[in-house]
């Protein structure tokens, strides 16, 4: 077991995507032992850019942890458990394998285990989910706390997940529920348009995703497939879709850091990655709180009650948990704007893109500022004119 204060941590990682945890952890000293990921795409990226480090296809073939191993970390599949998949929970095949976690330490413990999925885990079948984690971590003597942080915290990106940190022999709380700030962005004003605007271009009947100086979440793909990053429309009237690599900087990575993915697939694969992707600077403040933890005050803190729903933030351990009042908003911080942030060349959104989008509008009935219906015609009308 490490102290505090020392960084020089082993890591596995499983369900590694395109290294989210890995980048975060190496900016913090740590050394990743072990990944785990079976996209084949995904793991010709953790080749290319995490070069000697070994890499499990499959998690069921992982048998126990190597030794030495202080932090596992799991971001476990969640199409299973996202509002807009297809909500079996724990009995879907893909968010089931966050079972395999247990099975893995049921052989060998180690003295930090972090999970990170969607916060809708927290209400499908009534936090199944949540509640199966929790239970396994008290079971193995893990004292946990989680919480809601959303990546707009860090980037321009307004993207809830759920970040479960439990340990052995410390207090996670001092980890992930330490802590607090207020985020002013991603507040749309419905009067007049003072900064970008980003939004989901593939829906308007039902969503929006309307935000104010910052993108929607970044997703993997439509309903079918189809990659879909958000569009963003700009007070000067532009209305374009951002570009792959500023994608991967609003999720925390280099640029082109998923181009070796265009080796194997198709370069729209990348929105894939990108979008299934934890936000790295997250896991980065996250690391940085193990190193060197911050006092939590749990005064203000209630016992859950039987049958409550799971609340965005909590902690608990030996059977006891509580509510803890820790907002999705947990670092002060200074970044810059969405148009300040985006550093690569813009695709204006396609006429045939934009009118689909409108007509759902009209369809849906959606609330949303007079400005910003009167810009998506315009620009409708402005593409049909250049395209004759």
């Amino acid at each position: 077991m490490k102290a505090h204060g020392s960084n020089q941590f082993k890591v596995v990682s499983l369900f590694a995507g395109i290294g989210g945890f890995e980048v975060a952890f190496r900016k913090a000293g740590a050394v990743t032992n072990l990944m785990c990921e079976i996209d084949p795409v995904a793991k010709h990226v953790l080749e290319s850019r995490l070069p000697g480090v070994q890499i499990v296809d499959d998690v069921r073939d992982v048998n126990a942890l190597p030794r030495g191993t202080d932090i596992l970390c799991a971001g476990f599949p969640c199409q299973d458990l996202s509002s807009v998949g297809v909500k079996v929970g724990l009995d879907g095949t893909r968010s089931s394998l966050v079972r395999e976690v247990f099975r893995i330490l049921e052989e060998r413990r180690c003295e930090w285990v972090i999970f990170e999925n969607v916060s809708f885990m927290l209400k499908l079948k009534g936090g199944e989910t949540i509640r199966t984690i929790v239970n396994e971590l008290e079971r193995f003597g893990y004292q946990w706390a989680y919480r809601t942080i959303d990546s707009l915290s860090f980037v321009p990106q307004h993207r809830c997940r759920v970040f479960v940190v439990a340990s052995l022999h410390h207090d996670p709380r001092e980890v992930v529920l330490s802590g607090e700030s207020k985020c002013l962005y991603g507040i749309v004003n419905f009067k007049r348009q003072e900064s970008p605007v980003g939004f989901y271009w593939t829906e308007g009947r039902f969503a929006l995703g309307l935000m104010g100086d910052a993108i929607p979440t970044l997703k993997a793909g439509s309903t079918i497939g189809i990659p879909s990053p958000p569009a963003i429309l700009f007070p000067s009237g532009e209305l374009s879709v951002p570009d792959i690599r500023d994608a991967e900087r609003l999720q925390g990575f280099p640029s082109n850091w998923t181009l070796p993915a265009e080796e194997m697939a198709k370069p729209s694969i990348r929105w894939r990655l990108v979008g299934n992707a934890v936000t790295v600077n997250v896991v980065s403040w996250i690391a940085k709180k193990i190193v060197n933890p911050e006092l939590y005050d749990s005064s203000g803190d209630l016992p859950m009650k039987k049958n409550q729903i799971w609340p965005k933030a909590a902690w608990g351990g030996g059977g006891k948990r509580y509510v803890s009042q820790a907002s999705v908003f947990p670092a002060s911080f200074r970044r810059s704007d969405l148009d300040g942030f985006l550093k690569y060349p813009r695709r204006p959104l396609s006429a045939k893109a934009t009118s689909g989008f409108y007509k759902r509008l009209q369809m849906g009935g959606l609330r949303c500022p007079k400005y910003f219906a009167d810009q998506i015609k315009r620009h409708i009308e402005m593409m049909e004119d250049e395209n004759g």
